[in-house]
Formats: C-alpha cells, sequence, structure tokens
C-alpha cells in the first residue's frame, strides 16, 4: 500500500511541477548556448527567442487552457460528441492563428530586429521563429485535447521530451551553424556574421524540438483514438453545439489568459530595446550585444533557476488552497496559505542570499578569474538576487488567483505592475543612462508591485493575515545569518579552493545552518524535519542542543 502511494504521489509530482521542471531547462539552456555561439550570439538569439515564447503563450498555453476545460466539463458529462467538435474547431483556430503569426515573424522580421529591439543581425534568427511557431500551435492543441481527457501525465511527458529535445538540438544546430558562419564572417571579414549564424542554428534546434513534440503528441493520439472511439455511442448531448458557440467560448477563455500571460512576459523584449539604446546613446553600442547576452544568458537563468526551484516548494500547496476555497473551507483556505507564505519565505529568503553572496564564484564558473564580463556578471547577482524572492511570492499570489478564477484581478495587476515597469525602465535608461542598474530597479518595482497587488486582491476574498513571525521575520532572519556563514566559508576556501568547490562547499553549510536557525527560531518542528532528507540527523542535534 506504501509503494502505491509513493508511486502515485510521483505521478502527480511529476505532473504538476511540469510547467516549472521546463521552464527551469529552457533556462538552464543559455548558459551552455553561451559558450558555444558566445554572448553576441545569445544577445541575437534572445529577441528570437522571446518572440517565440510570447506567441506561444497565445497559441499554444492559452489555447491549450482554454480548449482543456471546455472539453473537460464535456467528458464528465458524457457529452463526447460535442467534445470532439470543440477538438476540431480549436485545430483549425489555432491553425490559423499559428499561420499568421509565423507569417508575422517572417514578413515583418527586418522590422522587429532594427525597430523593435535595435538588432539588425538578429533578423535571421527571428526568421527561424517563424516555423517553430506554426509547430508550437499544433502542440498546444493536442495538449489541450489530453489534458481535457484528464490524461495529464501524457502532456508532462510531452513538455519533458519538448524541451530535453530543444536543450539537445539548441546546442548541436548552434554549433554546427557557428562554425558555418564563421566561414562567412572570414569571407566577409566581419565577425558579428558568425553569432548571426549561431542564433540562427540555435533557433533551428528550438523547430526542431518543436517537430519532434509533434510527433510524439501524433503517435499518443494514434494509440488512444481506438479507446475514444467507441465514446460517441454513448454520448448524453441533449443538443449539438454549433461551431460559432465554440469558437466564442474558445475565444472568451482565450483572450483574458493569453493577455495576462503577455504582460506577465513582455518585459524582457521592451528591457532589451531600452537596454540597446542606452549602450548607443552612451557611445557602447560596440559591445551592447555581448552585454546583453551576458545578461540574458547568464544573469537572468541564474535567477531564474533560484526562483523556480523556490516555486517547487509552493506549487503544489496552491492545488490544495483553491480545492479547499471551491468547497469554501476558508479555515483551510487561510492555514494552508499561511504554510505556503512560510514555505515561500524558507526557501526563496536563502536562495537570494546565497545567490548575492556567491555571485562572483558563480561569475568565475561562467567566465574565468580575470575577465571583465566575470566582475560585471558578480555585480549584477549581487544587487539582482532579490527578484528571486520577489518572484516566488509572485509567482505564489498570482497562481492562486488564476486557480480560483480571479481572472480579471489577475489581468489589473499585470497591466499596473508592467505599466510601472515600462515607465521605470524608460526614465531610468532613456534619460538616466543607468543601464542594467536602471533595468534592476525597474525589475524590482515590477514583481514588487504585482506581488503587493495579487496579495491585496487574494486577501479581499480570503482575509488572510500572515504570521509575520514565524512566517516571514524568523526564516528571513535564518537566511541572513546562514549568508554569513556562506560568506565567511567562501572567502576562507576562495584563496586555494576552485570556484566550484567553493559554491558546494559553502551552500551545503549554508543549508545545514539555515535549517538549525529556523529550528532555534521555532520556524520549523520535528513534524517538519520528518518529511525532509535526513530529517532524523537534524532531529537529533535539535536534541542535544536542547531547542527541540
Amino acid at each position: 500500500m506504501n509503494i502505491q502511494w509513493m508511486a502515485k504521489n510521483l505521478k502527480n509530482r511529476v505532473v504538476l511541477s511540469s510547467g516549472i521542471v521546463s521552464y527551469m531547462i529552457l533556462l538552464l539552456l543559455r548558459i551552455p548556448l553561451s559558450r558555444v555561439i558566445g554572448d553576441e550570439g545569445v544577445g541575437l538569439f534572445a529577441p528570437a527567442f522571446e518572440l517565440y515564447l510570447l506567441t506561444t503563450l497565445v497559441i499554444s498555453y492559452g489555447m491549450s487552457n482554454a480548449m482543456a476545460g471546455i472539453i473537460r466539463y464535456r467528458v464528465k458529462r458524457e457529452r463526447y460528441r460535442n467534445a470532439g467538435k470543440v477538438f476540431k474547431t480549436a485545430f483549425f483556430m489555432n491553425l490559423f492563428i499559428g499561420v499568421v503569426m509565423a507569417l508575422f515573424l517572417l514578413l515583418f522580421s527586418s522590422w522587429i530586429a532594427e525597430v523593435l529591439v535595435l538588432e539588425r543581425l538578429s533578423r535571421m534568427a527571428v526568421m527561424a521563429a517563424a516555423p517553430s511557431v506554426f509547430f508550437a500551435a499544433l502542440v498546444g492543441i493536442f495538449r489541450g485535447y489530453f489534458n481535457g481527457y484528464g490524461m495529464g501525465v501524457l502532456t508532462a511527458h510531452s513538455q519533458y521530451i519538448e524541451k530535453i529535445a530543444m536543450f539537445v538540438a539548441a546546442l548541436l544546430c548552434g554549433k554546427a551553424v557557428y562554425g558555418y558562419g564563421q566561414k562567412v564572417a572570414a569571407l566577409l571579414q566581419v565577425e558579428a556574421h558568425s553569432y548571426a549564424y549561431g542564433a540562427l542554428g540555435a533557433m533551428l534546434g528550438v523547430f526542431i524540438s518543436q517537430v519532434i513534440a509533434l510527433l510524439h503528441l501524433l503517435l499518443v493520439y494514434v494509440i488512444y483514438a481506438g479507446a475514444f472511439k467507441g465514446r460517441p455511442g454513448q454520448d448524453n448531448s441533449r443538443r449539438a453545439e454549433t461551431r460559432f458557440e465554440i469558437q466564442r467560448m474558445l475565444i472568451v477563455n482565450i483572450v483574458p489568459l493569453a493577455a495576462v500571460a503577455v504582460l506577465s512576459n513582455l518585459f524582457m523584449i521592451a528591457d532589451q530595446r531600452f537596454f540597446n539604446h542606452c549602450m548607443n546613446a552612451t557611445e557602447r553600442g560596440s559591445v551592447r550585444t555581448a552585454q546583453w547576452g551576458c545578461y540574458y544568458g547568464k544573469f537572468a537563468p541564474l535567477l531564474g533557476i533560484c526562483a523556480a526551484f523556490s516555486c517547487l516548494f509552493v506549487h503544489g500547496l496552491a492545488g490544495k488552497i483553491s480545492n479547499a476555497y471551491e468547497r469554501e473551507e476558508y479555515r483551510s483556505v487561510r492555514e494552508r496559505l499561511g504554510r505556503a507564505v512560510r514555505n515561500a519565505s524558507i526557501v526563496s529568503f536563502p536562495a537570494a542570499v546565497y545567490l548575492a553572496v556567491l555571485g562572483k564564484p558563480l561569475a568565475v564558473c561562467c567566465y574565468g578569474r580575470t575577465t571583465a564580463q566575470s566582475a560585471v556578471l558578480a555585480g549584477w547577482l549581487s544587487k539582482g538576487a532579490v527578484l528571486a524572492a520577489l518572484f516566488t511570492f509572485s509567482f505564489l499570489f498570482g497562481h492562486l488567483l488564476y486557480k480560483m478564477r480571479m481572472i480579471r484581478e489577475l489581468f489589473l495587476a499585470s497591466a499596473a505592475s508592467f505599466a510601472v515597469h515600462l515607465a521605470c525602465a524608460y526614465f531610468m535608461t532613456q534619460r538616466g543612462h543607468m543601464g542594467a542598474d536602471g533595468l534592476f530597479c525597474a525589475l524590482i518595482l515590477y514583481f514588487g508591485i504585482y506581488m503587493v497587488l495579487t496579495y491585496v486582491f487574494l486577501n479581499r476574498r480570503v482575509k488572510f493575515r500572515p504570521d509575520w513571525f514565524s512566517g516571514i521575520l524568523f526564516p528571513l532572519a535564518a537566511a541572513a545569518l546562514s549568508g554569513v556563514v556562506v560568506y565567511l566559508i567562501n572567502r576562507l576556501l576562495s584563496g586555494f579552493a576552485g570556484a566550484v568547490v567553493c559554491i558546494i562547499v559553502s551552500l551545503l553549510a549554508g543549508v545545514v545552518f539555515h535549517i538549525l536557525f529556523l529550528i532555534i527560531f521555532r520556524v520549523i518542528g520535528e513534524a517538519e524535519l520528518q518529511e525532509m532528507p535526513f530529517g532524523f540527523l537534524f532531529i537529533m542535534l535539535g536534541r542535544t542542543i536542547g531547542v527541540l
């Protein structure tokens, strides 16, 4: 029985965590990619990849979630013919939208590269994003279909296959096409062309991953088609829904989700435009592409992986909170929300502190000990580490609004925070010429406002009051004290040990002391420790020193 429970729990974690883990793989891809095609190549790859992500949020994520909900409603009531009609209608709708978006990227690639992001040589990579967008539209349709029929495990497997294929294909294609680009650059005596071809190769790898994901889903669809074949004979539909009705339902469900998703992810394209304009205005245009490649290919992934890792510890509780809310068990909602906030504090605070403290050895791992880019990256990590904690709380509150179907409030929070971010980034980079420092300030405002607004909207529904001491202040104090330990150990080892050794030893010591301080501050007890790996050791230690 215990083995069955563990297997079911693992299966649920695979499904629930697929989005976050896939996001972490996408972030991780950028770090070795910068080794393959250079920081300049990543700087040219960035606008194409971000546009691909933005369009897929609409045609893959938006349509997939919208049609999954509509199909699920009909399948539960055994209205299989109408469910099949939803799939067919959504298929042709998304196919049309995918073609339009792909043509837009193809035909306006020059305008996007030269005017939107001020990177003329990124045109080829933007053009290569067009077929990726088209295939992503088809991938989203099949994922929505399987989710609608309650087969979330299949879509989770599809996401893992897609992202792993993207990781491998982008690196291999980037390296191959970058090698060809070096020959073109030598012939034209313009080194930048090699980086442009490298970015093109990386986007071709993204396209290959979409083809692989689509083939996998088509194979699964063919396998399961026989199981669904007999269901229309058991149909309980009172009437056949028209295509117009289904289209209207899909549009009503897609537009709010797509708007929120785009507003929540559009800042990276805007920031690249602001950054490039600032570098040109301050006569540093010759290094702007490499600088943005460092920002996009190393700073953002390291920060994002820390934040995503923290989100893993609160993501599962969001579903339980929304289920309790649906049952109108508001006391249970508040208790579980308090636990989620405490978990977010326990994980995200030390993640942000350690990222700031270990900025230098992390930069050395990326660039080497004596390079100027290493110093730049270390400074960025120290200044921007707070974003990891802000992102975690923003994710928690925003995800809960989505789960509770408070889409209007989620849209208002996204729109307001994005508008403030744009204004701040514009004045700090276009007027103040602060460069990356201005972007950090704008991002802190963005996630700070988003976190506050989503919390206010959520609190209006559930009347939640956090435990400021054990939920926030004591975990923050524990993270700060363990951060001092990490800093001292890193300083001690940095003189004779390598950067990797410093990071591993410092992190292990920091985690041990962080948990110990949490026990001392009574943030966690034996019940929580028993659920942790090696928790029995901390229980023994706590009893020995008299804090348990």
